[in-house]
């Protein structure tokens, strides 16, 4: 399934259109991103699950598509951090987050560059959607990746009940033009699989895209659909079903 018109073709490269205001825009253009935003509490909740299942001892960890740097900044006396967008200001902003990251504007379909073996984690958050071809960055992500290593990823989920309640068109998965490759979570598990991986946890991250229900006050809706994801958040968990996800979070072992 892909987010692109009927009749239109995938760029070649999602790159052109991420440009400096792009946090600005989409997903993040009604969202806060400060103290105790639901972004801010996103990325203390992926550092955890980082810590909890990356391999021990540390080694190096690749975010592909570093976005702002929050998660290199929380992850960075944790681990040798390589951060990659193909944003320059993103780069310029995961500099300034997490200083002591290696930061490379770069590309995520482009990842042929790594060495064999070379990282612990690789992490990659609402980027595999804008890839032109994901499965194929799965399977370099395997590659590139140590026997034990870690991978985690999240990514919309285009079949969570509740969206038949939303405008496609509209809603956190359809309005950004960028998400060229949005598919349902059997295949992400079967092409996370098929390039050689353990799917260890495959979760929803809860039902935040509110309203969903007409007449009935947004606050409130968000106090109700929106509990799942604050528990789970708290808690530190990965309790949240597939189906009261609107994003699906994977978490993945190579192994050996």
């Amino acid at each position: 399934m892909s987010c692109i018109p009927e009749g239109e073709t995938p760029p070649e490269t999602a790159g052109d259109s991420f440009t400096a205001d792009y946090f600005e825009r989409y997903n993040y253009a009604d969202r806060g991103r400060g103290r105790f935003s639901m972004y801010w509490f996103a990325r203390r909740y992926y550092a955890t699950l980082v810590r909890r299942y990356a391999p021990p001892g540390g080694g190096s960890l690749l975010e592909v598509g570093c976005g702002l740097g929050d998660l290199l900044g929380l992850l960075q006396d944790d681990f040798d951090c390589v951060g990659i967008d193909v944003m320059s200001h993103g780069v310029a902003e995961t500099k300034r987050n997490a200083p002591r990251a290696e930061v490379i504007e770069h590309s995520g379909d482009n990842l042929q560059t790594f060495e064999t073996g070379r990282f612990s984690v690789v992490v990659s958050l609402h980027v595999v959607e804008h890839l032109v071809d994901p499965e194929r960055a799965l399977h370099e992500i395997y590659r590139i990746v140590r026997p034990g290593g870690l991978l985690l990823f999240a990514t919309p989920n285009p079949v969570y009940p509740l969206r038949r309640y939303k405008d496609h068109a509209t809603d956190a998965i359809g309005k950004d033009p960028t998400h060229i490759n949005v598919h349902p979570p059997a295949q992400w598990r079967e092409w996370t699989q098929a390039a050689g991986f353990t799917v260890l946890r495959h979760f929803g991250d809860g039902l935040w895209d509110v309203p969903y229900l007409a007449r009935i006050p947004t606050s409130l809706q968000f106090a109700v659909f929106g509990l799942p994801a604050l528990a789970q958040v708290v808690t530190r968990t990965t309790i949240t079903p597939l189906d009261w996800g609107v994003n699906q979070v994977c978490v993945a072992r190579a192994p050996g």
